[in-house]
């Protein structure tokens, strides 16, 4: 095959078409997606009629309540944003080694303890040496996909994700661990016998390692009350309603009122770590953020 026979066969997609995917599929219809992009609800449809011949697949399933992403449509916007996003990066990268800078966007998805806790002082040195680095974070459950799925599917650069046996790394993803934080009891100071109160859980404190633990510990109850979150879960013991097992970020600035306690030796622990793209994980402003991550990260977690 002649180069001029193999390029003529190609998908030709221009950066364009993939932002008309993309909003199509964030504003979940056609008009809506127009209004982002001003153009009219005509423009995006006829565009993604051109996009789905181009591919010879349906992208979008039409609705009288709008547009929602076929499997093959869910695929191509992830690449849609992926391969944007790393056009992005090409011209703030270039610009960046002929100025002898490192900045443009850097955008960090973050349990919710990991945002409160760990990474405000990552950023704020981030920030005193590469002030060029525009970063924002948004706060995701750590459930299903978490922080790691909003890596995959382009909406995050780095996420901040909890790893381990029950939550692996996805195979198109690479990152590492930062620290192993334990587990301890956190109960109402003074009470004469913590382990009798009703335990109090949330969604997002789950490992497999951790529910083995708790399986064999005959002295922890099924969960009587269920919090939104950790912060819900330390008002919650904090006002007298429980007991609770959480990881030493959760247990970061708690308030008066409770007590922590080890749970000796064989206690259960929590891998915390980051994930990003193989093409990102090479890109200065993520380069330069994990190393302030690991910097950091190690002398967060206190034994307990």
């Amino acid at each position: 095959m002649q180069v001029g026979e193999w390029m003529g066969s190609a998908v030709d997609l221009v950066p364009q078409e993939l932002r008309v995917l993309v909003a199509v599929a964030d504003e979940g219809g056609f008009s809506a997606a127009g209004l982002r992009l001003g153009a009219t609800q005509s423009a995006v449809s006829h565009a993604v009629r051109g996009i789905e011949r181009k591919l010879g697949v349906v992208l979008f399933e039409r609705g009288r309540y709008g547009a929602r992403p076929t499997p093959a449509g869910a695929r191509a916007v992830t690449h849609a944003r992926r391969v944007l996003r790393m056009l992005e990066t090409l011209v703030v990268e270039t610009r960046g080694t002929q100025k002898g800078e490192v900045g443009g966007p850097l955008r960090i998805a973050a349990f919710r303890s990991a945002a409160l806790y760990l990474l405000p002082p990552v950023l704020e040195r981030l920030a005193a040496r590469h002030p060029g680095i525009e970063a924002t974070v948004t706060v995701v459950r750590e459930v299903g996909p978490g922080t790691a799925g909003e890596v995959v599917e382009g909406r995050a650069d780095l996420g901040i994700a909890t790893l381990g046996t029950s939550s692996p790394i996805p195979p198109e993803l690479i990152g590492d661990v930062l620290l192993e934080e334990p587990y301890a009891l956190v109960h109402p100071a003074g009470h004469p016998d913590p382990r009798s109160l009703p335990l109090v859980d949330w969604r997002e404190n789950c490992s497999s390692y951790t529910r083995t633990w708790w399986a064999a510990q005959d002295w922890i109850p099924a969960a009587t009350v269920r919090a939104e979150d950790d912060g819900a879960v330390l008002s919650m013991v904090g006002s007298g309603l429980g007991m609770a097992i959480m990881p030493t970020l959760s247990l970061t600035g708690a308030p008066a009122g409770i007590e922590i306690t080890g749970l000796g030796p064989d206690r259960p622990t929590r891998r915390v770590g980051y994930v990003t793209t193989p093409e990102l994980a090479t890109t200065s402003a993520v380069r330069a953020f994990v190393r302030e991550l690991r910097a950091h990260a190690k002398p967060q977690v206190r034994a307990v």
